[in-house]
């Protein structure tokens, strides 16, 4: 009794041992039989039939997810390329200041966050969001 399915020995009143392979899915029953025949004579449904729920769930998640942040960034990327000294912001740290010099090749912006120290931070462009 070697091989890799299960199998259980059953010995006959004349003395042989006979064995029972198990199997790990189960036969298929009468009403199985007629549930397969039944689907094997249905015709297949349409290519776009088929796929529709698919493609419906890519625009869903197109209109619901990706658009919108598409337009976020371009809003974000308009914002911080219509930056300019004296605008007021806040950093995404949530430090608020006066934007008191702007340097884009460098990608940076000085801000002064108290008037009365003249206190001046620098932080990257990228950082900031206007007031």
């Amino acid at each position: 009794m070697t091989g890799s399915s299960p199998a259980a020995a059953v010995f006959q009143p004349d003395g042989r041992m006979t064995a029972l392979v198990m199997t790990a899915f189960p036969l298929p029953t009468p009403l199985a039989a007629v549930c397969i025949a039944q689907a094997a004579d249905r015709p297949e449904a349409p290519f776009a039939l088929q796929y529709l729920p698919l493609i419906a769930i890519a625009a869903a998640a197109y209109l619901l997810l990706f658009r919108p942040e598409r337009e976020r960034m371009k809003k974000q990327q308009d914002l911080l390329a219509a930056i300019k000294k004296n605008d007021r912001v806040v950093t995404s740290s949530g430090i608020y200041g006066t934007v008191a010099n702007v340097d884009r090749e460098a990608d940076r912006v000085t801000l002064k966050i108290d008037e009365a120290s003249n206190a001046k931070i620098t932080v990257t462009l990228s950082s900031l969001a206007t007031w």
